[in-house]
């Protein structure tokens, strides 16, 4: 997607011999953890600190951490308590700027350098450590999230209901209302959810997320998106339950994600209005043989249409608009169970119908999708020598899938990557999680269960640390110079393309930046993630601060990763040492951070 160097890309062993710093849980930001912690809060931030003397290592070496107490600091307050769920691309206020139409105003809207926040997100008062999974699917603290409309908007669907300082999720839906597992166990007689052929699943319109969350059981991680709309704290309820999820929203961009990476994606009752153009991105993203489910209005609106209180004659254009697009898309119907209907896309063009009708294909990558507008294009299948070829090729059932040769990599189609140099990757962050769990013990006991790597190369970090107790959000800037995150998804993870910095053509699209300006350089600042505050309970940045350095501010970098870091979180930075030593002599950022209105303001120097 970009040809600039990446300093964290993968790389074989033999050329591994650079002095790498490795900063681990970063030991002073634990001590501002641990000095911030609260009565009732685990007592993880202030064990870690007493048990990681605060060194940094370089290969075997160890390099004690200079002394910088007489450098310049600068010190960042905490913001007013108005901002506790303050998400800055996805501002309520800014949206209505926006064109309504097409969902636009829903989009990424990302606030210029000058109308940034430069302070620290603070917690909402009486905030409490989230429940650990699996008891978190069921149960998120009201302090956490204070917000009680959806128990009343979706009382009797049970979404979620409240009960005294506890929200419950009972793991119902619009159209599941029994429960998730009756639902999932329905899709479960046509699509093989059960054996592993289905892992990643895309869920549209997710409400608070609870197909993902009951998905689990069977192994599939699900990436959950819907947007900050009425339907108040729905992305912030999923991810304190710990379920994969972002603020997104089906508009005129296409979907952050590679093409050919859900083996299943999913719209119950998600209010898309589908046909044409956004049946054409779900193609994108699904891969050959994946199954589309579409389950609610228009399906069997003869039997619904009076419940649903809609139109006989509008239901009925609304389901041929579908099943015209499902047929240009060489889509096969396989199932009708009630409201649910099951689609599947075919392997190959061979398994097309020929009297199919002909689609316009889209030309250029199918991955570069940042910020770009969506077409009314077919993305073409790859190519195949053979009949019954899957194109794409076969996808082995997880976990096998987990570690052999992606496609993508055994057919060279990720230049520079050779199937010996995933191996090799794949190895090296095995011992390095190792060496990370050396260090902190916590990172697999299951008191992580929202992690991100924000820099994630071939997802083997992630790979390292597969755990049912936990899920990587692997995060693949546009910047980088391989983009692998096909290769994440064909390995049976997840992950995201995001950039931390706003730059070029992307600024007249995501941000405030006057339409007459030219995209260049004087429109370039950081970018916020598509999250809520105390998202994560990890955060791994691997490389990250060499591939912006002179691009972003680092300070910038690190105000973000607070806003997304749980109290009580842990950061592994590891980075070039020139990159991060320059940055220390340069300047000292000093955190603080305000857990409740009455709490002490403890403010602890990170050195970087």
């Amino acid at each position: 997607m970009a040809t600039k160097e990446n300093p964290g890309e993968i790389k074989t062993r033999k050329s591994m011999s650079m002095p790498i710093l490795i900063v681990v849980g970063l030991c002073c930001f634990f001590y501002m953890l641990g000095a911030l912690r609260l009565t009732g809060f685990d007592n993880i931030a202030s064990a870690i600190t007493r048990k990681t003397d605060c060194t940094n290592h370089v290969g075997g070496d160890t390099v004690k951490v200079t002394d910088d107490s007489d450098v310049p600091t600068k010190e960042f307050q905490p913001c007013a308590d108005k901002y506790i769920d303050y998400t800055p691309c996805h501002d309520q206020m800014r949206a209505m700027k926006f064109p309504r139409e097409n969902m636009t105003y829903r989009e990424r809207h990302c606030p210029p350098e000058k109308k940034k926040l430069h302070c620290l997100i603070p917690a909402p008062k009486g905030y409490a450590t989230p429940f650990q999974w699996p008891q978190s699917r069921d149960f998120v603290h009201y302090a956490n999230a204070p917000y009680k409309s959806l128990t009343i908007e979706k009382a009797v669907q049970n979404w979620i209901q409240y009960d005294g300082d506890v929200f419950t999720f009972p793991g119902g839906g619009t159209q599941f209302p029994q429960g998730a597992d009756t639902y999932i166990n329905q899709l479960a007689t046509v699509i093989p959810i059960e054996n592993g052929t289905v892992r990643t699943a895309l869920d549209t319109g997710c409400g608070v997320a609870s197909l993902g969350a009951y998905l689990f059981k069977k192994n599939v991680i699900t990436m959950s998106f819907a947007p900050r709309d009425s339907h108040e704290a729905q992305i912030q309820f999923a991810l304190e339950r710990g379920i994969p999820a972002v603020i997104g929203v089906l508009g005129t961009i296409k979907m952050p994600f590679p093409s050919r990476a859900f083996d299943m994606a999913h719209c119950s009752r998600c209010l898309i209005p589908w046909s044409g153009m956004y049946m054409m991105e779900v193609d994108r993203v699904l891969r050959p043989g994946g199954y589309w489910v579409l389950s609610g209005p228009p399906i069997n609106w003869r039997n619904n249409y009076e419940s649903w209180k809609r139109p006989e004659k509008e239901l009925k254009k609304e389901q041929r608009k579908i099943e015209k697009a499902a047929l240009l898309l060489c889509w096969e119907k396989i199932r009708e169970i009630q409201e649910i209907a099951i689609w599947r896309k075919r392997t190959n063009y061979n398994s097309c119908p020929k009297n199919a009708p002909k689609p316009t294909f889209c030309v250029g990558n199918p991955d570069d999708v940042w910020y770009k507008k969506m077409e009314a294009c077919v993305t073409p299948y790859p190519e195949t020598t053979k009949p019954d070829d899957v194109a794409g090729g076969d996808w082995k059932p997880f976990p096998a899938r987990l570690n052999a040769a992606p496609f993508r990599i055994s057919s060279q189609s990720v230049p520079g990557v050779t199937v010996e140099a995933y191996l090799d990757d794949k190895l090296l962050w095995e011992r390095r999680v190792e060496a990370y769990k050396n260090v902190n013990s916590i990172i697999d006991s299951g008191r992580y269960r929202n992690i991100i790597d924000m820099n994630a190369g071939l997802g083997s970090f992630a790979a390292a640390l597969e755990s049912p107790k936990l899920w990587v959000m692997n995060v693949m800037p546009t910047i980088a110079e391989k983009d692998t995150l096909g290769v994440i998804y064909e390995r049976g993870l997840i992950g995201i393309y995001h950039d931390w910095i706003l730059q070029a053509l992307s600024s007249l699209l995501a941000c405030d930046c006057p339409l007459e300006r030219s995209a260049t350089i004087s429109c370039q600042w950081c970018e916020a993630f598509s999250t809520y505050p105390r998202t994560y309970d990890l955060i791994h940045a691997n490389g990250v601060f060499s591939l912006y350095n002179n691009k972003c501010k680092f300070e910038d970098i690190l105000l973000e990763m607070d806003r997304i870091l749980r109290p009580e979180g842990a950061v592994i930075i590891r980075d070039q040492v020139d990159v991060l030593n320059k940055h220390r002599q340069g300047e000292r950022i000093i955190m603080a951070r305000k857990l409740q209105a009455d709490a002490n303001l403890n403010l602890t120097a990170v050195n970087l």
